[in-house]
């Protein structure tokens, strides 16, 4: 999905960003990357490619694509948090609810509250900046609408990262600290516009920080900023 540029918060995001990367660490050791995520600040959102505005032309956008079960021509609704307490399978749900919106149905603001509800309430371990930096800002929002763009997603897998298996297996007991799991899932993004029902499609792959305590369903903490293997 697109992203949203992000003006840094201040210390408490900062610090809650910190925390969660810590967490991330403890089981995640071996990341490539990760040290950058911990440092970066707000104005990394702001790098990432926006999302192109459809229009009737066959050049306009290069979509991120997606095949949800759903056809093209149908409405999507609010993404909705599944309760379990299986980070694989949450994992998979919050990357086609990051990789999925329908400026047809609802408002941007509308997305950006349903996507922080997928957060841990655990503010601390909660990176609101990495999920809010993935969707479109209100103006590429209002162009977007303005041809009836909208995106789903199809999952193809998931898996916790070789990193953090093996982290692991090396210390069993320090997952025990947030309960913070690394997973990385693969599928396939789908845009498609007015005059345009079949649109583009692209793979894509993300690493999400997933929350799952024994004691509660799971929680989406973060995505990191490089994927994990």
């Amino acid at each position: 999905m697109s992203s949203r540029s992000t003006n840094p918060g201040g210390a408490s995001r900062v610090r809650r960003r910190a925390l969660l990367g810590t967490a991330v660490l403890v089981v995640l050791v071996a990341l490539a990357g990760l040290a950058a995520y911990l440092t970066r600040d707000g104005r990394a959102s702001s790098k990432t490619p926006a999302p192109q505005v459809s229009s009737a032309s066959p050049s306009s956008p290069t979509a991120s694509a997606s095949a949800s079960s759903r056809p093209h021509s149908s409405r999507g609704d609010l993404p909705v948090p599944p309760s379990t307490h299986d980070p694989i399978a949450f994992g998979k749900a919050a990357a086609a609810a990051l990789w999925s919106y329908d400026t047809r149905a609802y408002s941007q603001r509308e997305l950006l509250a349903a996507l922080r509800g997928w957060l841990t309430s655990e503010r601390k371990y909660a990176d609101t900046a990495s999920v809010d930096a993935l969707v479109p800002s209100r103006v590429l929002w209002k162009q977007m609408a303005a041809n009836g763009q909208f995106a789903t997603a199809k999952v193809n897998e998931a898996h916790f990262p070789d990193s953090f298996t093996q982290a692991l297996q090396a210390d069993p007991g320090a997952i025990t600290t947030a309960y913070v799991y690394a997973v990385t899932v693969s599928g396939k993004q789908s845009i498609a516009w007015k005059g345009s029902p079949h649109g583009g499609a692209e793979n894509r792959v993300t690493t999400l920080a997933v929350q799952c305590r024994p004691s509660q369903p799971c929680a989406l903490a973060g995505v990191l900023s490089a994927v994990a293997p």
